[in-house]
């Protein structure tokens, strides 16, 4: 049986606990919001800023995961909206996911190439989600469960599987060239 670590009690010592535990997923979740280099380090930046300043008012009534990914998906939000608003005209339509399959062979060249811009392609179609669909895809990739993605996302765990099939069931759709159409359903 696995003992868990006391989570420190000073806001310093939580925040360099969650960092230590969740520090690769920030980098995807920011990688995944974000698609210039540049915003994507001022991106990271704000989570950090943001998590640790959350840290002041934390009070383990949920989970130190479930902490950190409502307030780093929350500042990302944040980074899309004002984002949006200053390049209004860019976005157009926010769309809303499907599954990516295994890493192939890495002796396999052509299918690595083909894997790695495909998954381009894909995580474009994630960034074009408005904020909340957004949120939810990148947790499940994260391998979360829907209650522990509702807990976050302020849903119930029916509510995020709805929103997971029909999130899925677009961008398969998109990523395949097919326009959404009222009519398939």
């Amino acid at each position: 049986m696995a003992v868990e670590t006391p989570i420190p009690a000073t806001q310093d010592g939580l925040y360099e606990q969650a960092t230590a535990e969740f520090g690769n997923a920030l980098g995807r979740l920011v990688r995944a919001y974000e698609a210039d280099p540049d915003k994507q380090r001022d991106l990271f930046q704000e989570i950090h800023m943001a998590l640790w300043c959350s840290f002041k008012v934390y009070q383990s009534r949920c989970s130190l995961r479930t902490w950190v990914y409502r307030v780093a998906h929350n500042a990302a939000a944040g980074h899309v909206i004002r984002q949006r608003r200053a390049r209004s005209a860019d976005f157009a339509a926010l769309l809303t996911l499907d599954e990516v399959e295994a890493v192939p062979d890495p002796s396999d060249h052509d299918r690595l190439t083909t894997d790695r811009l495909a998954l381009d392609r894909l995580t474009g179609l994630i960034r074009r989600l408005a904020p909340p669909d957004r949120q939810i895809i990148l947790l499940y990739l994260e391998d979360m469960d829907a209650a522990s993605i509702g807990e976050i996302a302020g849903l119930s765990a029916g509510a995020v599987r709805t929103k997971l099939h029909r999130i899925k069931e677009l961008l398969a759709r998109r990523f395949h060239g097919r326009r959404y159409d009222n009519s398939e359903s």
